[in-house]
Parts: structure tokens; C-alpha cells; sequence
């Protein structure tokens, strides 16, 4: 056996670590051999070996929970992002989920949430940047001032803090940018409040 694996599963576990890291899931096992550079066979009869030693909990199938694994599981939670929102103009709403971020249970609270990634500049001066990553609260209502996911006309969507007018009969999604006007709309769909900017997750 070659020198550097001689710690073979020690080798395995860094790679299984990194990939779930990564992707969100556990590798195959031909995913594992391709990256270490063994055989099915080979791989399959080290995880088969952890397994027992008590290394890592293995099926036999894709899914493999190493330690690390294990204690990430228990401190955080995996949260869908599901694409990118604007920040300026509104675009189409795609609720494809890209990939799931593991976020600290320390700074979510109790309900269901999403991820969004932020595109534009009219949220800059409330600090969302371009190409941030936004924690959201799915809520199908706002309070006065919060940022919100709004969907307008069933297709598009945008984060803007809102402010309701009904003796106008409208609502005022207003971005926070000095050098961008309010946006008027009269009916408008909430999906959730902004709730934290992750800038450091991803």
C-alpha cells in the first residue's frame, strides 16, 4: 500500500468530510475512490472497516455520517438556498433549490427558512450586498419597515423593506439607497422576512 495511505482511514474521512462540506451530501463510494485515488473495492472494504470500528455510521449506500458529521448535525440546521433575489428591479421568483447551507441553531429561532442570494445594490445602505446570502423567515406578513421577500404579480420578486398605504391603496416597497426611488404597487404577496446576512457562510 502506498505511504500516504497508510492512514487510509483517516484519508477517507478528511474526504468525506470535505465533499459533504461542499455539496451538502455524502459522496458515492465511486465518488470517494475517484478522489483518493483507490478502487470501489478497496473503498468499499475500508467503510466497511470504520464502520465497524465505530469511525463512522455506513449503510452501505450513499449516505455516510462521519463525526464531524455527527456533531454538525447536532449544532446546526440545513436550510435550503433556493437562488438568487434582486436587490433592483424585480425578476422572476425560481424556487429551485441550488444546494442546503448548514446554519448555527444560535441564530435561527423557531419557524421554517429559506436561503436567498442577493443581487443588486438598492439594500447596500442596510447593509446587503451584492451577492450576500440572506437568511429569510417564511411569514406570509410583515410588520411596517421589515425587509421583505415580496412576490409581485404571482411571478416576480423582490427584498425591499415595506410600508403598507392603505388610504392610498398601495404598498411602498422602499430600497435602501439614496439614489433609488420607491417602488408602488397595490397588492403584494409576502414570503418570508429578512432575518440575517450571512456574508461569510458561502
Amino acid at each position: 500500500m502506498p505511504a500516504k495511505y497508510q492512514d487510509l482511514p483517516r484519508v477517507l474521512e478528511d474526504f468525506i468530510n470535505a465533499f459533504q462540506q461542499k455539496h451538502g451530501y455524502s459522496p458515492s463510494v465511486r465518488e470517494i475512490g475517484r478522489g483518493v485515488g483507490l478502487s470501489i473495492a478497496s473503498v468499499s472494504r475500508c467503510l466497511s472497516k470504520m464502520r465497524d470500528d465505530g469511525t463512522i455510521q455506513y449503510n452501505g449506500h450513499r449516505n455516510i455520517v462521519t463525526k464531524l458529521a455527527n456533531a454538525l448535525r447536532e449544532d446546526t440546521i440545513c436550510i435550503p438556498l433556493l437562488g438568487t433575489i434582486t436587490c433592483g428591479l424585480p425578476v422572476l421568483d425560481r424556487e429551485n433549490i441550488e444546494k442546503y447551507v448548514r446554519v448555527p441553531k444560535t441564530i435561527v429561532g423557531d419557524g421554517e427558512y429559506f436561503i436567498l442570494r442577493a443581487v443588486g445594490d438598492s439594500m447596500v445602505e442596510a447593509g446587503i450586498d451584492n451577492g450576500d446570502i440572506v437568511l429569510i423567515r417564511k411569514q406570509s406578513s410583515a410588520e411596517e419597515g421589515q425587509i421583505a421577500v415580496v412576490l409581485i404579480d404571482d411571478h416576480r420578486a423582490t427584498l425591499k423593506r415595506v410600508y403598507p398605504e392603505p388610504h392610498n391603496h398601495r404598498v411602498r416597497l422602499h430600497p435602501e439607497n439614496k439614489n433609488m426611488s420607491d417602488i408602488y404597487i397595490k397588492d403584494c404577496n409576502i414570503q418570508g422576512i429578512a432575518v440575517k446576512v450571512l456574508k461569510n457562510l458561502m
